[in-house]
């Protein structure tokens, strides 16, 4: 009779449990387009050491979104520029990544991104399972009524992501002086200071 418990008990375990169920413990993967894939990468490095945040295993400059195979900097049409995060979930949560992807971008500019124009460059949250589409959307809905305007950033479902060409990977690292003079020129640390102090001065729970 023993046994017979033992085994229903199993049994019970095993159908509460989804099959394709991932281990929480497993690292996971989060996927954004955040206008260049240079300045997204090194959105999730420490700003003066270059190492990756806690929690952060591995940062990639990438391709995804489009159909043709195989893109290359110099053929990705259709495809949008992205940065593939694989984090350790115990040390560092989506939610938190997510709040270092939207401090990093315009999020209402639907033309691209600071001064890269066109689809390659917009904004967008690639989510890879159910989770976080929703922690997406619930933070996208929270900003949207703390700067009281359209957000554009689109949350899409994850496609195949295609690793850049290996010079534009860490390119903050290997080019600093290059890096830097673009990222000036560009506008973009003054737009994301422009945007996110509005988001500091608008409290969304102050209007309820």
């Amino acid at each position: 009779m023993r046994i017979l418990v033992f085994i229903m008990g199993i049994f019970a375990m095993t159908i509460q449990q989804p099959i394709n169920a991932e281990p929480t413990n497993k690292p996971q993967e989060a996927i954004f387009a955040m206008g260049c894939f240079w300045c997204g990468a090194a959105a999730f490095k420490d700003h003066k050491t270059k190492a990756k945040l806690s929690g952060v295993i591995s940062i990639r400059s990438g391709y995804t979104g489009g159909t043709s195979p195989n893109p290359t900097y110099e053929s990705h049409k259709g495809y949008k520029e992205a940065v593939k995060v694989v984090y350790d979930p115990h040390i560092i949560s989506y939610k938190d990544i997510l709040d270092i992807f939207w401090h990093n971008v315009d999020p209402f500019d639907a033309g691209g991104q600071f001064c890269d124009r066109g689809d390659p460059y917009t904004s967008a949250i690639f989510y890879t399972n159910d989770d976080q589409k929703t922690e997406a959307e619930a933070t996208k809905n929270f900003l949207q009524k703390a700067l009281k305007q359209p957000i554009l950033t689109e949350i899409i479902p994850a496609d195949k992501f295609y690793d850049a060409e290996e010079y534009h990977q860490d390119y903050d690292e290997k080019n600093p002086i290059r890096y830097n003079y673009y990222r000036w020129g560009c506008g973009r640390d003054a737009r994301l200071k422009a945007v996110w102090e509005q988001h500091q001065n608008n409290d969304p729970n102050e209007s309820n």
